[in-house]
């Protein structure tokens, strides 16, 4: 119960949740405006303290003057006290007391009350200063007056409220000064942070408009303050996150895209080749057959699609037999009737599931296929450091000016060469292969027409 008495009411929190500004630049301002009004309380404080110092230095400079000037006609040579006459009588006139020892010899004609301040200070004997509150405030102040054979006391008044009402001038000048000062410094304070804070707006408001269109500019680029170089930085580098997240996102579309092609064509062939006329329920039977194995290939595709940009790594356990599941792939793929695809090679077992590895050839056999002028050739065999498949075909081969860029991803050597393509299947046949440390490459010395090995572990 004790420690919830320390605890901001819900209220309370929520007023001051309220009152506190949303914006960077209102909140930079209240911390300033919040320093200039503690910093000027203090100067404040501290000038009108030292004002009023100076103003009761200067009063009691004034009564010890007059005190002195009234000494002049005390003559305390003698055994008694005496006060001379003078041209200027009105001195005793104003506020003036002159004692012998504690005895009063003369006091101001309307001195009433102050007279027994006068006393108490006279008995305190040298020289003192103190002040009264006797119709308004007073200050009196004592000179003892020595001779060689009596003493006397002269105390003099002054009324202060001159004085004060200067110091009351000089503090609410203070003030208005200090109001004018905050008001002026939380209005340039806002100013300079918008105006510091503009080049931020601007370079936020770029950075989206550069996410949105997958632009290459960069902040880097251009010229900033040195305070905004590193926020520039940062900005360059979640651009260039968004951009690379962009170019997966439509490399995995045109994958996908490409590799769903082939079955979904077969799938409206047989529909279409079903629905010409009437068939029979083995025919029937046998277009179901075609569209299942068709909907499972393309099952297949995504799976190892999604998977491999998923999890970054498609090493997942498994083997493959490779020539039958190649001769499996001729068997699917839409291999023109001129062409003849033939598989060859020993019994061997690659490290990757059969849907990988069908996969990573099928790109490879389908570009044979589109160039090919007879024949394709399929060879499995072993490598030191695995196995290796090739893929051979009797075509015009690859222009030695494009080899450096076949696997780049949308780039065909001739696309008005009348094949149908769109320059992804190597690029993802080369990527698949190495994501389970294997490799695709094209060999620039076969000829005549083109050659790719396919390099993977071996089972």
């Amino acid at each position: 119960m004790r420690g919830d008495r320390h605890r901001p009411r819900p209220a309370v929190t929520a007023l001051l949740h309220r009152l506190t500004p949303r914006t960077l630049r209102g909140r930079l301002s209240l911390v300033a405006l919040t320093t200039a009004a503690l910093l000027m309380l203090v100067l404040t404080v501290a000038f009108n303290a030292v004002a009023g110092r100076r103003l009761q230095h200067q009063a009691d400079d004034e009564l010890r003057t007059r005190a002195a000037a009234v000494a002049t006609t005390v003559d305390t040579s003698g055994p008694r006290v005496r006060v001379l006459e003078t041209s200027d009588d009105q001195l005793l006139d104003t506020n003036v007391w002159i004692y012998a020892g504690r005895r009063l010899l003369e006091e101001p004609p309307t001195a009433g009350p102050l007279t027994r301040v006068a006393d108490a200070l006279a008995g305190r004997g040298g020289q003192q200063c103190v002040t009264a509150h006797v119709h308004g405030p007073l200050r009196l102040c004592s000179r003892p007056v020595s001779g060689s054979h009596s003493d006397a006391t002269v105390v003099t008044a002054l009324d202060l409220s001159p004085y004060r009402s200067s110091a009351d001038t000089l503090l609410l000048g203070s003030l208005a000064l200090d109001a004018v000062m905050l008001a002026c410094t939380y209005a340039l304070t806002r100013l300079a942070v918008g105006r510091a804070l503009r080049p931020v707006r601007t370079m936020t408001d770029q950075a989206t408009q550069w996410s949105v269109i997958a632009s290459e500019e960069r902040f880097g680029q251009l010229r900033h303050p040195a305070e905004l170089a590193r926020l520039g930085t940062s900005l360059d580098a979640i651009l260039d996150r968004i951009r690379t997240l962009l170019r997966h996102e439509r490399q995995l579309t045109g994958e996908l895209s490409h590799e769903l092609r082939t079955p979904l064509s077969r799938i409206i062939a047989e529909l279409d080749w079903w629905q010409a006329r009437p068939r029979t329920d083995d025919q029937t039977h046998a277009t179901h057959r075609v569209i299942t194995e068709a909907a499972e290939s393309m099952r297949a595709i995504c799976d190892t699609l999604l998977g491999d940009v998923r999890d970054g790594s498609l090493a997942a356990p498994g083997a493959a037999e490779i020539v039958p599941t190649l001769k499996r792939l001729t068997e699917v793929l839409d291999i023109p009737p001129h062409l003849t695809a033939t598989v060859e090679g020993p019994h061997l077992e690659a490290g990757v599931p059969p849907a990988l590895l069908e996969r990573i050839v099928s790109p490879l056999l389908a570009n044979a296929c589109r160039y090919a002028h007879a024949g394709v050739t399929v060879r499995a065999h072993r490598a030191p450091d695995g196995v290796c498949v090739d893929v051979v075909d009797d075509g015009p081969g690859v222009p030695s000016s494009f080899a450096g860029r076949l696997f780049e991803p949308g780039r065909r050597a001739d696309p008005r060469d009348g094949h149908d393509g769109a320059g992804l299947g190597l690029p993802l046949a080369r990527r698949l292969a190495r994501s389970v440390g294997g490799e695709v490459a094209y060999d620039p010395g076969h000829t005549p027409g083109a050659r790719f090995v396919v390099s993977l572990p071996a089972g």
